[in-house]
């Protein structure tokens, strides 16, 4: 199963309000974003402690990309949300600057 499969049925919990900029993820995304950020904010901390002890290079290296991997895949989990409730509902309500901001964030993204 995809990762982002995983949140497919939280996303009728999943609302945002536009004029404080908040989102509202259900209990279950919120736990399944938490965790994940926990393992990589672990996954730093080994690499912190790699390099205090000279760990060989491209172990380190290859630590890094996992990281950078998890991170996407948050970022994934994120943006699939923010598109199926944020983005929808603003255009809905007629904001269509919307679609440049999620753009620009796309492309921060895919950098």
């Amino acid at each position: 199963m995809s990762l982002i499969n995983e949140t497919q049925s939280e996303f009728e919990d999943f609302t945002c309000h536009t004029s404080e900029r908040t989102s509202h993820h259900s209990e279950k995304t919120k736990q399944n974003l938490q965790s994940r950020l926990n393992r990589i904010e672990g996954q730093i901390r080994g690499i912190k402690g790699m390099i205090e002890k000279d760990a060989y290079c491209d172990d380190v290296l290859n630590q890094i990309a996992a990281v950078q991997s998890a991170l996407n895949s948050v970022g994934k989990i994120l943006l699939e949300c923010h598109m199926k409730s944020c983005v929808i509902e603003r255009i809905q309500e007629g904001d269509h600057e919307v679609i440049d901001e999620l753009l620009t964030t796309m492309n921060k993204l895919m950098k």
